[in-house]
Formats: structure tokens, sequence, C-alpha cells
């Protein structure tokens, strides 16, 4: 097991940016006219009415990932009409596209807050970056739990934003093809991806995918973020 604070940081915000995620989805399904979710308290960052639908990926799953490899793994999901998706494809995409906006917005907080810690003198860039470690405190003491929290947020929330928009179902990318495809392909394009098989082809594919993908993006947003100071790779 790796750093327990660490790993209890992990935990604290892979849970808040679930949260923000699945509430996001609810929250544009409730605008685009479904209230599906929103009738089941899901249009909240209160984390409690998610758990209650998902616990064990939400809270089992994660946290016996996250003790024993110091990365929580885990899963959530809103509820929605398929009737209301059916015959709103295109607010139905939108709401597929909200959870990993959600995530990106973490990210440019995170970001901000790094940022703002730079330029004050709080925060110094690290002699080298992964995860958990995207920036560094000058000093010790809380500077450094800051530091460590501000870095899992970023790097957590650009994992799930990254993974979501890939076009692969069950992930949010694929709910959010109809804003690009044809009108006349969009009926046969949903019956092929809610296919159960074509999902679980779908999760093995990003499996094998991701580290070839999220690495370099991970190198050019920390190079963003440090741009023009610092470079990694």
């Amino acid at each position: 097991m790796n750093d327990p604070v660490e790993a209890f940081a992990f935990y604290i915000v892979f849970l808040f940016s679930t949260t923000l995620h699945e509430a996001a989805h609810a929250w544009a399904a409730r605008i685009g006219g479904d209230l599906t979710a929103y009738h089941g308290g899901q249009v909240s960052l209160d984390p409690r009415p998610h758990i209650r639908r998902e616990p064990f990926g939400m809270v089992v799953l994660p946290i016996i990932t996250v003790l024993i490899s110091g990365w929580p793994f885990g899963f959530a999901s809103a509820p929605y009409d398929p009737v209301w998706a059916a015959h709103h494809p295109k607010r139905a995409a939108w709401m597929s596209l909200a959870g990993p906006g959600a995530n990106l917005l973490l990210i440019v907080i995170a970001a901000v807050l790094i940022r703002a810690g730079m330029l004050t003198g709080f925060f110094v860039s690290p002699e080298s970056v992964n995860i958990a470690h995207v920036t560094a405190a000058a000093g010790g003491g809380a500077g450094y739990g800051l530091a460590t929290m501000l870095s899992i947020m970023f790097s957590l929330n650009l994992v799930l934003f990254v993974l979501n928009m890939l076009p692969l179902p069950p992930l949010d990318g694929s709910g959010a093809m109809p804003l690009v495809l044809p009108e006349h392909q969009l009926d046969r394009y949903r019956a092929i991806v809610h296919h159960p098989t074509l999902a679980w082809i779908g999760i093995l594919v990003a499996w094998q995918i991701f580290d070839v993908i999220f690495h370099p993006i991970f190198l050019a947003a920390v190079n963003l973020l440090y741009f023009p100071g610092t470079r990694y790779g």
C-alpha cells in the first residue's frame, strides 16, 4: 500500500469528483426535460444519493483499490429515461457531455489555484511530476498537503475527463456522438451502442489503450500548466 494519507486524499477527491460528474449528468437531463435523476435526488453535490445508487462502485470498490494500490477505481451512474433519450438524441448527447464537462471544470479550478500558488511563492514546480505530485510546496507542513490535494484533483479529473471522452460504449463519449452523426443514422447507432456485449468490449478496449493515450495528454497538460517556464517529458 502507498502512503495512507495520500491514499485517503485520492479517495476524497474521487468521491467529490464522481459526485459532481453524476450531478452534472442529472442536472443536464433535468434542463433537457428528463426528471428521472432529479426525482432520484441526484441533482445534488451531496454524495449520499449517488452512493445509495451505486454503493459498490462509489464506496466498496474504490476503498479496496485505494488500500491495495493507492489509486481508487470505481464507477457511478445517473438514471435517465431511454424513451426521452430516443426522442431527444441531441439533448441526451449534451447530458452525456455534462459529466466530463464537470471534470474539466475541476481541472481548470485546480490549475488556477496551482498557478496562483506559484505566483505567490507558495508552490514551486517539482523536479519531476506524477499523478500525485503535479506541484510542490515551497515549505513544509500544510503546504505539502494542499499541494498533494490539488495535484490529485488536477490529475484524477484529467483521468476521468479523458477516459469518459473516449467514443466507446458505455463511456460518455459514445453518448455524445449524436451531436456529430447525421440524423438518419441515429436510430441505428443507438441500437448498436446499447447492445450489452458491445459495452463489455468498449470497457476492454478502453482499458487496453488508456495508458497509451493518457500519458502524453498528462504531460501536455502539465507543460501547459507551467508554460512558459518548466517543461516536463
